[in-house]
């Protein structure tokens, strides 16, 4: 018997998460990217990450055929960021905070930590697909991290308490649930269970 969908809901919003904005490009070189919660270590050796992903994304298609992608870790202050990459159909790309590695990776400026990866598993999750990425490179500039936690942006304090993160001191309530979004509490950390086929097999969408 499965929890229900509200409780469900109700718990994973009390679950703090990192806000992360995820990127790739297009073999033409166009580039893409989404907000995502639902990121995670997965091993040391070899160094791998977790990105969990919506199949009705619109940007699905493009990370499943992707080389590579970057996890770009956002830092208090970065809200803003982190809604026009959770918007579907915003220009996300066009405000001036995006610059490219040596490669042609779009990264976000002023991110805490960007962990640039190859990807080299797909693995199945319910709604979702889970991006294996083996982290190539991890630069990391420091100071203090945007989370999601109860619906809402919040920063961390000294004593390690969310508080909301909007300067007025109040919470701004978070956009609603979208396909392009994954900041929501819908989006759980799945168990890796379903190996997909090697990345020469993998099917598009």
């Amino acid at each position: 018997m499965s929890v229900d969908t509200t409780a469900f809901r109700r718990a994973l919003a009390n679950m703090p998460a990192p806000v992360t904005v995820v990127t790739t490009v297009d073999p033409d070189s166009r580039p893409y990217g989404f907000t995502a919660s639902s990121v995670c270590s997965l091993s040391l050796d070899p160094p791998l990450v977790l990105v969990c992903i919506g199949k009705r994304a619109h940007c699905y298609p493009v990370f499943l055929a992707a080389e590579r992608f970057a996890v770009n870790v956002l830092a208090r202050g970065q809200e803003e960021t982190a809604r026009r990459f959770g918007t579907c159909g915003a220009e996300k790309f066009n405000e001036g905070d995006v610059t490219r590695d040596d490669r042609g990776l779009p990264l976000i400026c002023g991110a805490l930590t960007r962990l640039v990866c190859a990807l080299v598993d797909l693995l199945d999750g319910g709604d979702h697909s889970i991006l294996v990425g083996r982290v190539e490179h991890a630069p990391v500039t420091g100071g203090r991290p945007l989370v999601y936690f109860d619906r809402n942006f919040r920063g961390l304090h000294h004593d390690g308490v969310p508080r909301p993160a909007h300067p007025s001191g109040k919470s701004r309530p978070a956009a609603a649930p979208h396909a392009d979004r994954h900041i929501s509490d819908r989006s759980p950390f799945f168990s890796l269970i379903r190996k997909r086929p090697t990345k020469s097999a993998r099917p598009m969408a």
